[in-house]
């Protein structure tokens, strides 16, 4: 198996970012009943001027594998984040590229963003009733519930709160 390499997106990448996205949402059935969120994650250029879009990518075939949007609190994308805080959203990996280990590189590169921007904490949230392998994996991260931090942006749409604090310095 070829290795994975996460650096921020370019231009070039946009495409394949929103068709993995979109599909990654779909497949995992978080866009039923969405009011437009589809095109928001189809929408890679205002995400990348409002925060740092990351990718995946196969070190052999260059392919795009997954990607995640890295925004500072008081950024247009930013949604649970505070004073000291980072978080990612839409974290996508294609469907035909999971099991790789593509979606923990690249919380994990969003992580060493946060601690390398001097954050004390990671937030994010995912949707209740998501996969239960997304779950675990944030668990595996050091992601905690975070009730205070829960949310709902839409009828019938309740998102809940993770938080993992980061290592000061």
């Amino acid at each position: 198996m070829s290795g994975l390499l996460v650096r921020r997106a370019e231009s070039a990448d946009f495409p394949a970012v929103a068709r993995l996205t979109v599909a990654a949402y779909e497949a995992d059935g978080q866009l039923k009943g969405e009011h437009g969120y589809g095109a928001v994650l189809a929408d890679v250029g205002t995400r990348a001027a409002s925060g740092e879009v990351l990718v995946a990518v196969d070190e052999e075939t260059g392919a795009v594998l997954g990607s995640v949007t890295f925004v500072l609190p008081g950024s247009a994308y930013a949604e649970l984040s505070g004073p000291g805080e980072a978080e990612f959203r839409m974290l996508a990996v294609d469907p035909a590229g999971q099991g790789r280990g593509v979606g923990a590189a690249l919380a994990r590169a969003c992580l060493t963003r946060a601690a390398e921007l001097g954050c004390a904490a990671m937030v994010i949230c995912v949707r209740a009733g998501m996969a239960v392998s997304a779950h675990r994996l944030y668990e595996r991260l050091g992601f905690v519930r975070t009730p205070e931090k829960d949310w709902s942006p839409a009828p019938g749409v309740q998102l809940l709160g993770l938080r993992r604090e980061l290592a000061a310095g």
